[in-house]
């Protein structure tokens, strides 16, 4: 009776620590309860490359075109949290999340979409670039 009362607290706990993202830590793969919670709790998806300001080897300023479909980034427009702070420029899109928006040769092309973002950005009016 002791054993499965020990089983039932044990399960109980892996299933509260799992609901906050601590499992990996329970696992062994690393990482911790608060490792895991603040990974949670990050602005946008996550998915620009750290210090680079770039998204899988795409540099995230310069001359961009909008397409319907196969674009290089699938990008969502949000108030609050973005994974990037976006101004649109009318030339010298040279720095970090200053954008160029043309028709013909751009350096990469974005598609507007409302679910599974590959980033998700805030537009601006004054210091673009990461938040």
């Amino acid at each position: 009776m002791a054993a499965s009362r020990a089983r039932v607290v044990t399960g109980l706990l892996a299933l509260g620590l799992a609901l906050v993202g601590a499992a990996p830590a329970l696992a062994g793969v690393g990482g911790s309860a608060a490792g895991s919670l603040d990974r949670a709790l990050e602005a946008g998806t996550g998915n620009i490359e750290a210090g680079s300001c770039s998204y899988r080897g795409i540099a995230l300023h310069g001359k961009v075109k909008v397409v319907e479909s196969f674009a290089d980034i699938r990008i969502k427009a949000v108030s609050s949290f973005p994974d990037l702070k976006v101004k649109r420029v009318n030339s010298f899109a040279d720095d970090c999340g200053e954008w160029q928006f043309v028709d013909s040769f751009p350096d990469f092309t974005v598609q507007y979409v409302d679910s599974f973002p590959d980033l998700e950005i805030a537009w601006v009016e004054s210091f673009p670039g990461l938040p």
